[in-house]
């Protein structure tokens, strides 16, 4: 353990940790590294602990940190080679040090940031050392690497979205720099010259990311003009995310007009109206954040009212069953991991988030790609290949670390994942090539819903605007924007700052707090809920508020924060995960107050409803008005898209089956990934957590 005093002048700690590179896992990696260079014979790794408290720990303190710290292998690969040091990406906290940091202080090592007396641990993080062991040349010494080749190793080792990387051992202390917010800013929509007006938003739009139209542009630029004022950089953010495609389906809900045809039905409106010709059985279809469908009289096993130590019983009603398929195909395309496993948690939090509560069950996880090319292993139907955009995971890559993140944080939140599929399409056709770049990566699941809970209730101005869930950070901006865009017309950096990170831990906590509010019944504190996915909490409240006809005023420093320096646009805009929006009953907040303390739920009151139809975001108390912005300007109608297609007539050619042997082309269709076994997809998920499953899909011979 080493400690050093950071510019900040808090307290730093590092503990050298255990064996961080599986002897199978390195096995791996070390013909990727050795075809960067040749003089690369191997590659170990370790973990190195960085802890940031106030003060320096009492002995007792540092006896638990370094047993806490203690785990896995001990490290043997020695302190020879080239240094390569994977970080945190640097202005986020990782899902292990929020666990980490939460773990010590339930140990007795301090207290969280803002508690009384003693000490303060602010944070426990976790960073890897990886070293590159070169051959040696006949005098005994071994060449370095190349810059060139040093960074084409780094970046084999880490992933730029969630990570960082540096070439020197204490790196890891810049992890907890204090960083300066941008002010807030305003786009000069009112002024004249060749800077202002209109010029002056089409720049903002390409600098933000945010995605607009021209029709938006041209809309915001008249509603900003009545309102007399010039728009923030945070109500740009806002409207962009709240009116994106992933959250408006502007294209779904897009007029058409085909061969001159104007056609009667949108995209959307063809799905929907399956629903209005056979709506048996429907109680709630494309008017939440999952559809519900009719159940039946169940005996459950509830607590009968909220204690400490509340007494369980059986209780006689009706149950509906919760239904809900999404997708996270941006985020999965760029990195594959977060993105799928981030992509299972959103659809987890829209079935809790579904009427007043509910409760999420099992689940599912597709993936559609292109063809995967595996090393060694070259099949016919992957001749010709065109290769992929610079900016996205391989077909190979999001196949393997893809399900592993879905998996994960389905495995650790608690839910059984037992079902999916998986398709590998790429096809030239006509001399048209056509697959998946970008992939589809599918979340899906099953739920419960009491009946009396399955549609969210008016309320009244004074209703708290509450947040529950893990903190803000400077993570997945602009993401609604970002995936709402054409694929590779974002730049490269804010693709990767569109993306989240996944804590399940977190989410298991406020799932605890909704399941124990939905279980009073009629004494159910919460009016309304929404999740927080793609526009954060900047989308999420407008649709709280807007859902019961209300505006809201907000106090942007109640929103709880785990990251110093955030701009007030991101504070506000970003997509940082496990959260949901409550509007609770202002009578009941000392019971949610206890719900949320028996889960170790953090939840903080960032606003209340009013009559005014508007709503504002002020910087604190008698702060700057960083928001105020017309609930009809923000989520009215602005124009709707219309799409004047025309079909294309193609020459087929006629299907050649010279030459071609039958028991060949079998043997291909039964090897190829979309009809061979899908036994990897199946195992990695947990099938019986939560003791509800009766079958999974290992039943049967086959």
């Amino acid at each position: 353990m080493t400690a050093s005093n950071a510019p900040h002048a808090h307290h730093l700690m590092h503990f050298e940790g255990g064996n961080a590179l599986s002897a199978f896992r390195a096995q791996a990696l070390l013909p990727q590294l050795q075809a960067i260079s040749d003089r690369i014979s191997g590659v170990v790794a370790r973990h190195v602990h960085w802890v940031w408290c106030d003060s320096a720990p009492a002995a007792a303190e540092l006896d638990k940190l370094a047993a806490l710290l203690s785990y896995g292998d001990a490290y043997t690969g020695g302190d020879d080679g080239m240094l390569v040091v994977v970080l945190p990406r640097l202005g986020t906290v990782s899902p292990w040090a929020s666990k980490a940091s939460d773990i010590a202080r339930n140990c007795g090592i301090g207290a969280a940031a803002g508690s009384a007396g003693g000490l303060t641990l602010h944070r426990v993080e976790r960073v890897t050392e990886y070293r590159l062991q070169l051959k040696r040349a006949l005098l005994g010494s071994a060449k370095p690497l190349s810059a060139d080749e040093l960074q084409a190793a780094a970046a084999l080792l880490h992933d730029r979205m969630t990570e960082s990387v540096a070439f020197e051992r204490g790196a890891g202390q810049h992890l907890f720099d204090e960083r300066q917010a941008e002010p807030l800013a305003h786009v000069d929509v009112l002024g004249t010259g060749t800077h202002g007006g209109k010029a002056a938003l089409v720049a903002a739009n390409t600098e933000f990311g945010l995605a607009l139209s021209d029709d938006e542009i041209d809309y915001l630029v008249a509603a900003f003009t009545k309102l007399g004022r010039n728009p923030s950089d945070v109500e740009l953010m806002m409207f962009a995310q709240a009116n994106s495609e992933h959250c408006r389906h502007k294209i779904f809900n897009a007029d058409f007009t085909i061969d001159g045809e104007r056609q009667s039905l949108s995209m959307f409106g063809m799905i929907r109206n399956t629903e209005k010709l056979s709506p048996q059985h429907s109680i709630v279809a494309y008017s939440d954040n999952a559809a519900v469908m009719a159940g039946g009289p169940v005996q459950r096993w509830l607590p009968q009212g909220f204690t400490n130590a509340p007494a369980y019983g059986p209780r006689d009603e009706v149950a509906h069953v919760l239904m809900k398929v999404e997708t996270h195909n941006h985020p999965t395309a760029i990195s594959p991991f977060p993105g799928a496993s981030t992509g299972a948690g959103g659809e987890i939090r829209d079935e809790g988030a579904t009427g007043r509560g509910a409760k999420p069950k099992a689940g599912l996880s597709g993936f559609s790609v292109g063809n995967l090319h595996l090393p060694g292993l070259a099949e016919p139907w992957e001749a010709n290949a065109i290769g992929k955009p610079a900016h996205i995971a391989s077909p190979l890559q999001i196949m393997i670390d893809g399900p592993l993140g879905g998996a994960a944080f389905n495995n650790e939140f608690g839910r059984p994942n037992l079902g999916g599929y998986f398709r590998v399409y790429e096809q030239a056709v006509a001399g048209v090539v056509r697959g998946y770049h970008k992939p589809i990566m599918i979340a899906g699941g099953l739920g419960t819903i009491s009946a009396g809970q399955t549609h969210k209730l008016p309320f009244a101005a004074g209703t708290l605007l509450v947040q529950l869930g893990g903190p803000g950070m400077r993570i997945g901006m602009g993401g609604g924007a970002a995936s709402s865009m054409a694929a590779g017309s974002n730049t490269a950096a804010l693709d990767f700052d569109s993306v989240q990170r996944g804590n399940p831990e977190i989410q298991r906590r406020a799932q605890e707090v909704i399941n124990h509010c939905w279980a009073l019944g009629q004494g159910n504190p919460i009016v309304a809920i929404h999740d927080v996915g793609a526009g954060g909490i900047s989308n999420a409240f407008p649709e709280l508020v807007d859902g019961a006809g209300k505006g809201a005023t907000f106090d942007l420093r109640k929103v709880p924060l785990e990251e110093s320096g955030l701009a007030p646009k991101e504070i506000w805009c970003n997509e940082s995960q496990e959260r949901y929006t409550l509007a609770i009953n202002p009578d009941l907040l000392p019971l949610f107050e206890q719900m949320a303390q028996r889960e170790r739920c953090p939840f903080s009151v960032v606003g209340v409803a009013t009559d005014a139809p508007a709503l504002v975001l002020e910087d604190g108390p008698g702060g700057e008005r960083v928001i105020d912005m017309p609930m009809d300007v923000l989520l009215g109608k602005p124009p709707k898209m219309h799409r004047d297609v025309a079909r294309v007539a193609r020459a087929e050619a006629p299907l050649n089956l010279t030459g071609v042997q039958l028991a060949d082309v079998a043997f291909s269709v039964l090897r190829h990934p979309t009809v061979a076994s899908k036994r990897f997809l199946v195992t990695i998920g947990d099938r019986t957590v939560g003791g509800l499953n009766h079958r999974d899909q290992m039943v049967g011979p086959w």
